[in-house]
């Protein structure tokens, strides 16, 4: 078993709000991100793709959080989720284009982009535009689906353009011209399960119950195991980018 990407994508036709709620049930799943992630961030944080609010409840004891999605109806849900947040303030951009210079005014000093990479066709532009928001020095932190061996149906339905390793994220960062502080491989169960979903299932989605079962008994597990001992290989990438 493993988990499919949970942020939002760059383009309208691929990541439905469906997808969005099957996986807000993986409330494990998101509070491992959210313990692996929020040590690397500041207090005025950028989430990219922020989809219909799935990880935004991590960063909700920050001093701001700027949630950006092009999709409107997954901004739409994640507003009716938080209505009265004062320190959230919501956004429908693309991660990709030249508007995300509008959100300087919220003085971030921090980014993250969670399962969203892999959607946008020009990955580097992409990261350039979001360093040019933040000040020197600035991390931006990324999870993204590793090893293109992997690439299967799964991946094409969500859009999937690339999956990652170690090699291309520190070729992708030094075309962007950031700086690698961090960079491992986590999910190292979900490689297994997401191969054979891949290569043996050759399943399009996963199942509520595929997610259900991950999330209750692997996730607990396999993040302390982690957490000791970071797995060779996974089915994501931890990233960990600063700007010069």
């Amino acid at each position: 078993m493993s988990l499919p990407s949970t942020g939002a994508i760059a383009s309208r036709d691929h990541y439905t709000l469906l997808d969005q709620e099957r996986m807000s049930k993986a409330k494990n799943y998101f509070a491992w991100q959210g313990r692996i992630v929020k040590p690397h961030l500041g207090r005025r944080v950028i989430e990219f793709g922020c989809g219909a609010g799935n990880f935004t409840s991590m960063l909700l004891d920050r001093d701001a959080v700027i949630a950006v999605d092009v999709e409107p109806e997954c901004v739409e849900r994640l507003q009716q989720r938080y209505p009265n947040q004062a320190n959230l303030h919501v956004c429908s951009i693309d991660a990709d284009g030249f508007e995300l210079s509008k959100l300087a005014r919220f003085r971030p000093d921090s980014c993250v982009c969670l399962n969203v990479l892999e959607h946008i066709a020009d990955d580097r532009r992409a990261l350039v535009q979001m360093a040019s928001i933040l000040p020197p020095g600035a991390p931006i932190v990324l999870i993204m689906p590793a090893f293109p061996a992997l690439m299967g149906p799964i991946d094409r339905s969500l859009r999937h353009y690339r999956r990652y390793r170690r090699e291309s994220m520190r070729n992708l960062a030094r075309a962007a011209g950031l700086q690698v502080e961090k960079l491992r491989y986590m999910n190292f169960i979900g490689f297994f399960g997401w191969w054979m979903n891949a290569s043996v299932f050759r399943l399009a989605m996963q199942s509520r119950a595929q997610i259900g079962i991950f999330d209750r008994f692997i996730v607990p597990v396999m993040s302390r195991i982690e957490r000791v001992l970071p797995p060779p290989f996974g089915q994501s990438l931890f990233v960990v980018l600063r700007k010069p």
